[in-house]
């Protein structure tokens, strides 16, 4: 049976000094995450707010044990890029 994983990355981006500078940094680790790991990646919340955003990637596999692997990568890339603006992370399973 096919797995989906929903992994949600809250981010701080204290360097940001305007939406502008968001989109920027949210565009390139979308763009990152989504030619490297080949996962469904988009921001879902605080558009509005220029030093926070809220990232989520998604995959579906046929196993859980490979969507975990993934999903894991996915947090470790966005941790070695952002450093501590990498705020929280967290999995969800449909």
């Amino acid at each position: 049976m096919a797995s989906i994983g929903v992994l949600t990355l809250e981010l701080r981006l204290e360097n940001s000094h305007s939406l502008k500078d968001k989109r920027h940094v949210v565009k390139s680790l979308r763009d990152r995450l989504r030619n490297k790991f080949n996962v469904s990646v988009a921001e879902i919340d605080c558009q509005d707010l220029w030093q926070r955003a809220v990232v989520a990637a998604v995959t579906v596999s046929y196993d859980k044990v490979q969507a975990e692997r993934i999903l894991q990568s996915v947090e470790d890339e966005t941790a070695s890029l952002l450093g501590p603006a990498l705020a929280g992370a967290s999995v969800e399973w449909i």
